[in-house]
């Protein structure tokens, strides 16, 4: 139940932060506003960090470096989901995002990328994400 509590805030935070970045950058640029995005996200963690002290800085050193280009996604992310509102809406980009997430985890849990245990996938699975993707063409007509 926890998880799922975050989840749903997770992406209740993520359309926001995409509405609020999309309206920063009409008045300053996307870039700029992937970029002040970025560093009050760096400042918010950092401090909440100093705060909860539930973590060392030791456990650095054990992480792979192609895992420390996660951030830099973040960068992406940003830029990708303000372009998208800009030109096809706050609803039609957060469920082609949706989508996008799911069909990248679903390979990813297919293959057992990234040290992740590999799941079966069946023809349920295959049907939500092609009632997902009807849904999403419904919503765009």
């Amino acid at each position: 139940m926890r998880g799922s509590l975050f989840a749903f805030l997770g992406g209740g935070f993520i359309t926001l932060q995409g509405v609020a970045n999309s309206r920063i950058s009409q008045d300053i640029g996307t870039w700029q506003a992937a970029t002040l995005t970025q560093f009050t996200g760096f400042v918010a963690a950092l401090l909440i960090l100093l705060f909860v002290r539930d973590g060392s800085w030791r456990g650095f050193k054990q992480v792979k470096p192609l895992y420390l280009t996660g951030g830099a996604f973040g960068s992406v992310v940003i830029f990708s989901n303000v372009t998208a509102i800009h030109q096809i809406g706050v609803t039609l980009t957060i469920a082609v995002l949706l989508i996008a997430q799911l069909g990248l985890t679903f390979i990813i849990d297919c293959k057992g990328w990234f040290g992740v245990a590999k799941q079966k996938m069946g023809l349920p699975q295959f049907i939500g994400i092609a009632m997902m993707i009807a849904g999403v063409v419904i919503l765009k007509f």
